[in-house]
């Protein structure tokens, strides 16, 4: 396999060795026997885990190698997300969730700068594609999920099963994965500080990605709730919500880093935030589930390609270096992220789920808004 390649299957077993649980969340609450709130309590333990992984991981996993880290990491995270399924109270849910989450940090780091390293080697984009893979990996757990619900087999022997498929895909694909060398340093670079304070400029980038990332959580954790609390879908249809969002998102990936050449980022992000717009008042307007479906398909095309734009942006700015303002954006916007499971689950239990995914509403406004930050010339800024 080329250095691409391995880079595209890295992406997808990520995706895959996670995406197995969200699928069947409507079971599992089930048996839990717990409302919306304390399930969007509980769901924090993902962005609790990956939040520690970002801040104080990178220099662990610098020691420990990326090729140890990527190879064990895959599948620890698997059996962690298996663990969730078993889960009987929501707390053993947050328990199993946070080692998860951690897992998920440490593989983000991993993929992501292996990404960007052979992006550089090789003189041409593949990070959104890289991204595409990711979603394709989602789109696939989700239709396992889908159908393994159909065929009634229970969420736990389900992710079972999905541990033994990363374990031998991550030692039989990835195995003679080795990373690419760094990108070398320009004279001065500085390293990101543990915490990077972020600046106007920054918090405006936090607006324009916000409705994205929040509206992704969304459908990732509570589409198949709503399927089911709207619609009385059966699992299958209720899984596919999942997978059909992952699925449109991954299309969008792929031809993303082309309109971003041929027209500006601004002009990209705002035909984004319209797509996330309709998608979102469809999912709260829908009378019919194949409405919803369609709508959850347009809230991926959406949420696809704004968060790599604002990234893009910070890192291009010129008042700090590149590495501090990414690492103040992206922690910044992580923060408000982590919020998103409870408040969501919280009007989910108190006003109904629909207008849980109305809140994107107001969300997709404030993006609209924060366009500004964006570069309205086209992207030049290509890997050498």
């Amino acid at each position: 396999m080329t250095a691409a390649h391995r880079v595209y299957a890295a992406f997808f077993l990520y995706a895959f060795s996670l995406g197995g649980l969200f699928p069947r969340m409507g079971e599992i609450q089930r048996g839990m026997g717990v409302g919306e709130g304390a399930l969007g309590l509980a769901l924090m333990g993902t962005a609790c885990g990956t939040m520690v992984s970002l801040t104080w991981g990178h220099s662990l996993i610098e020691r420990v190698g990326y090729r140890r880290c990527l190879l064990w990491l895959l599948p620890i995270a698997s059996v962690w997300y298996a663990l969730a399924a078993w889960a009987a109270a929501p707390w053993m849910l947050f328990a199993c969730l946070v080692p998860a989450g951690m897992c998920v940090g440490a593989i983000e780091i991993v993929v992501n700068v292996e990404a960007d390293r052979v992006e550089h080697r090789l003189g041409r984009r593949l990070m959104n594609r890289s991204h595409g893979f990711w979603s394709f990996g989602f789109f696939g757990a989700g239709v396992v999920g889908a159908l393994s619900a159909r065929w009634g087999v229970s969420p736990q022997v389900q992710l079972m099963v999905t541990v033994l498929v990363v374990v031998v895909a991550t030692r039989w694909v990835l195995g003679g994965f080795e990373p690419s060398p760094a990108r070398p340093q320009p004279p001065g670079a500085a390293h990101a500080p543990r915490f990077a304070r972020p600046t106007l400029a920054i918090m405006s980038l936090v607006g324009l990605c916000f409705s994205a990332m929040v509206m992704e959580g969304a459908g990732i954790d509570w589409s198949s709730i709503y399927m089911r609390d709207v619609f009385g879908s059966a699992p299958f249809v209720a899984g596919l919500a999942v997978a059909t969002g992952a699925f449109a998102q991954a299309m969008a990936r792929f031809s993303a880093d082309h309109f971003v050449d041929r027209h500006s980022p601004r002009t990209v992000a705002r035909v984004l935030l319209l797509t996330l717009g309709v998608g979102v008042v469809l999912v709260f307007a829908a009378w019919h589930s194949a409405v919803s479906l369609l709508g959850f398909a347009l809230m991926g095309v959406g949420t696809s390609a704004i968060f790599p734009l604002a990234m893009s942006a910070a890192a291009q700015r010129h008042d700090r270096p590149a590495a501090v303002n990414v690492a103040a954006l992206s922690q910044t916007a992580f923060v408000a992220f982590l919020l998103a499971p409870p408040m969501l689950g919280f009007i989910a239990e108190h006003w109904g789920i629909r207008y849980a995914f109305g809140l994107g509403l107001p969300l997709v406004v404030v993006s609209w808004w924060s366009l500004a930050s964006l570069p309205a010339d086209r992207a030049v800024d290509r890997p050498t």
